[in-house]
């Protein structure tokens, strides 16, 4: 049997950039969540408070949360996640951010559906 038959795990990858047009917006929901969090030690809570609000990517990071994507999904369990954000330049001109094409694997298959908001 092949590993897509006898495999429940499946890995989704998912690229997102967000534009930012209002940072203390950001930075103040960050502070806000890290503040209504009740089990966050006060020494995480201070490097947190810290992070966010000298860093609007450190802040995007507090938001935007994967187990959120998944949560509501019926019949899955989320196993594990990472995500990280970083300020990046972006140029939509550029061939680099064409996001209209499908990625392709080594045999030469698409890999997924990319769509492009705005």
């Amino acid at each position: 049997m092949s590993t897509e038959e006898t495999s429940r795990f499946v890995r989704i990858r998912v690229d997102i950039l967000l534009e930012v047009h209002d940072e203390d917006a950001v930075t103040t929901a960050a502070l806000r969540r890290i503040a209504d969090d009740g089990e966050l030690p006060d020494a995480e809570r201070a490097h947190a408070e810290g992070a966010v609000t000298e860093d609007t990517a450190e802040a995007l990071a507090y938001l935007v949360d994967p187990f959120d994507l998944v949560g509501e999904v019926p019949g899955v369990e989320l196993q594990q996640a990472s995500w990280s954000s970083e300020r990046i330049d972006y140029d939509p001109d550029s061939p680099e951010w064409d996001l209209d094409e499908d990625d392709v694997d080594e045999d030469g298959e698409a890999d997924g559906e990319e769509a492009r908001i705005g």
